[in-house]
């Protein structure tokens, strides 16, 4: 097997080969479709050498994976080549943290120009007449409501959309981890959940201002941030009882962020009164 094709077959093995795999070894940062992700979309990157001693790093945008290559075995180099791919592999994280820092910044851009565009929502769309909860601070465009995903300071990062059937997707691009959005201003009690509709619904029965992470992967990121701006204040992290899926995702994910940011873990019970 050739070097090219033991890359690519490295891609693969990780979930990421190309849709129509091209490959330009000229040790730069390059982006490319990945199989099964929607057209027009770069979700995935890599780096590649094919000199003497063949090198590669690639990823995913989306997933946050991050993986090197090598076609040799790296205890089969001598330390002078061991440290050449240290050095390597050190300029591909950064090619590939700039590239993110420029492709956050353009779906910032493009974020702002949306949500100007967009009208205030009404709680009449058909999305929220279903959850029975209210517009906060959200906004529609066409038929599907837009909310915005706001760092901790406040600047406007992305933009998810929901249609009526519930359909949820992310502005491509944009910047997700550590982002949230806030309804209600902070005073006795913060609570950070997954999504809108749990959040709307959260801050309607409570009146407690609610931090929506949009999904469990998010909680932690949002947590540590939201505990830096608010030191002090009484948290609740309210998990996804995701009882359906294996290794429930949702209650695990709350609950590692209740732990690394000592809040209160709030859990729904299905099938019997919930405790509270």
């Amino acid at each position: 097997m050739t070097d090219p094709d033991s890359f690519l077959v490295a891609l693969a093995d990780a979930g990421l080969a190309m849709h129509k795999p091209v490959l330009d070894p000229d040790g730069r940062l390059h982006r490319y479709r990945v199989d099964g992700d929607k057209a027009g979309s770069q979700n995935g990157w890599y780096v590649l050498h094919l000199d003497a001693k063949p090198f590669g790093a690639f990823g995913s945008w989306k997933t946050g994976q991050s993986q090197t290559w090598t076609a040799d075995k790296p205890e089969s180099l001598t330390p002078a080549e061991r440290q050449a791919l240290q050095a390597r592999m050190a300029a591909a994280r950064a090619a590939r943290d700039a590239e993110q820092v420029a492709i956050h910044a353009e779906a910032a851009k493009r974020a702002a120009r949306l949500w100007e565009r967009a009208v205030p929502a009404s709680n009449d769309h058909p999305y929220l007449v279903k959850k029975q909860v209210g517009a906060y601070g959200i906004r529609a465009m066409r038929n599907q409501i837009v909310i915005p995903l706001r760092t901790a300071r406040g600047e406007l990062a992305s933009l998810q959309f929901i249609d009526a059937d519930g359909r949820k997707t992310f502005l491509t691009g944009g910047r997700k981890r550590g982002c949230y959005h806030a309804i209600g201003r902070p005073q006795a009690a913060l609570c950070i959940c997954e999504g809108y509709a749990t959040g709307a619904t959260i801050y309607q029965s409570t009146g407690y201002a609610t931090a929506i992470a949009f999904d469990a992967g998010n909680l932690l990121p949002v947590a540590k941030a939201l505990r830096a701006k608010f030191p002090t204040i009484c948290m609740v992290i309210a998990a996804d009882n995701d009882t359906e899926t294996d290794g429930n995702p949702g209650l695990t994910a709350a609950t590692a962020a209740a732990r690394a940011v000592g809040a209160a873990l709030a859990v729904p019970q299905f099938g019997k009164a919930a405790d509270v």
